[in-house]
């Protein structure tokens, strides 16, 4: 099914993006069917984004007015314009909870792309563009800027007085437009984003710049006025992001080719696929946590054990491989998981070929050719039948999403298990807002909804569940 399940539009030309025609070849039948509701929300934002996309004229028009400086009201075409923070995982993330807040409010999503992130993704939009010009009249938007959260930032602005939930909109002289402060080192006025009154203030401006680095679509399930229509876009809350996720993201021919020679060359061929995503955050003996990773494949049957004592067992001639796919910035893990299986026969007969792409000993999320490589290790762990991946990691999180995998996470449940199957495969927000709205009083958002829980691999954070 080329369109994923009518998830994707019919109206592009193959030739212009190979992966949107190709990817199903690829991709595990998905026991995730998209909502009906959600496929009609998802031609109509489309249509919203042929009308009021760059170089259209209702978007020139929109343009001016914000060159002038003049204070905007609601039009036509509103937008919110995301503005890059973090490494890939954290882009990438963010991008979908940015098109679900554009998705609920009708808005415009826009990308201010750096160099760093140009050629990445194909467009995902029929007949339009999401990508700002380069002649935007606000500039300087690729890195932190203290000026632009002093005058327009949505929380400054807030805990300033200049901006209030209850203020006469109709006759208030208000800024052009307001910027959005969501990455994980916001404050508590920032994060006033997240309420009901929060949103309908927002709504009053035509630009929103929104700069974050987290995956904040569950605090919209917490907005009361947008209960009814995430129920219908999402009656599997655990899916998400892998909706969304398939349908914005498709690699572009470029990274296309890095995953199709790589997937035809290493792992067409394999009865079986394991992916393990390795990202470590704090210095780790190196023996003593490659010991644990292999004995968590081990212990969960993602992988036979060897037989250290026996070098003459046979293996099964003609047989497929099971493959094991490595992703991490050292060489280590990979080269001691291949040797274990080169020097020891299998218990089982079976052949076990490991490989990993690339090992660049340290994140360049600043040079492109790292990004796309980058990416096309996320897509190919996501074509993967099991999951391992390290906890707090965005990349790890990705590549769950677009495979629809629950991945099993590198953490210890108790004294027994050495690594856990996640009961979702939501990516986990890492620093949720922990104030009611409507109580006004802090509280333990992980206990306010019961499809909103604490992420088993970072407890401070919450996910979606089902």
């Amino acid at each position: 099914d080329r369109l994923l399940g009518g998830l994707l539009s019919p109206e592009f030309d193959e030739a212009s993006c190979l992966s949107r025609d190709q990817s199903a070849q690829y991709w595990k039948q998905s026991n995730h069917t998209p909502s009906p509701y959600l496929l009609q929300k998802l031609r109509n934002y489309e249509s919203l984004h042929r009308r009021c996309g760059p170089n259209t004229e209702l978007y020139n028009k929109s343009i001016e007015q914000l060159k002038s400086n003049a204070s905007t009201r609601p039009s036509e075409c509103n937008y919110v314009v995301w503005l890059e923070s973090g490494g890939i995982g954290n882009r990438v993330i963010s991008m979908v909870s940015t098109f679900l807040y554009a998705l609920l409010n009708d808005k415009v999503f826009l990308l201010k792309l750096p160099d760093d992130f140009h050629g990445i993704f194909c467009e995902p939009f029929p007949g339009t563009s999401w990508i700002l010009y380069s002649d935007f009249p606000i500039q300087d938007l690729d890195g932190y800027s203290w000026v632009l959260e002093k005058d327009h930032g949505y929380g400054n602005l807030l805990k300033n007085k200049l901006l209030s939930s209850d203020m006469d909109t109709a006759n208030a002289s208000l800024p052009a437009f307001l910027y959005l402060h969501l990455v994980h080192s916001n404050d508590e006025f920032d994060k006033m984003f997240y309420c009901e009154e929060g949103q309908q203030l927002l709504r009053k401006f035509s630009w929103l710049l929104l700069r974050s680095n987290q995956y904040f679509a569950p605090a919209f399930f917490l907005v009361p006025e947008f209960e009814t229509e995430l129920s219908l876009l999402f009656p599997e809350k655990t899916a998400v992001f892998h909706h969304l996720g398939t349908y914005l993201f498709h690699p572009s021919n470029t990274v296309w080719g890095y995953i199709t020679r790589y997937y035809e060359a290493y792992l067409a061929n394999a009865k079986s696929r394991l992916g393990i995503q390795i990202r470590l955050f704090r210095r780790a003996h190196f023996d003593s946590h490659s010991d644990y990773i292999i004995d968590c494949a081990l212990t969960k049957r993602l992988l036979p054990n060897v037989n250290l004592t026996d070098t003459a067992l046979p293996t099964i001639t003609g047989a497929k491989p099971r493959s094991v796919l490595v992703t991490s910035l050292r060489s280590g893990y990979f080269e001691k998981l291949r040797s274990m299986y080169y020097e020891h026969a299998t218990t089982t007969g079976e052949v076990i070929s490991v490989h990993q792409p690339s090992h660049e000993e340290e994140q360049h999320s600043e040079k492109l050719n790292h990004n796309m490589k980058a990416f096309a290790e996320i897509y190919l762990l996501s074509l993967s039948d099991a999951l391992i991946t390290s906890p707090f990691s965005t990349f790890g999180y990705v590549a769950q999403g677009l495979g629809g995998l629950r991945p099993w996470l590198l953490v210890r449940p108790d004294d027994h298990d050495l690594c856990l199957h996640s009961t979702s495969m939501e990516p986990c927000f890492h620093f949720p807002p922990s104030y009611d709205c409507k109580a006004r009083k802090k509280v333990d958002i992980g206990s306010v909804a019961p499809y909103l829980r604490h992420c088993e691999d970072f407890p401070h954070g919450v996910r979606l569940f089902d």
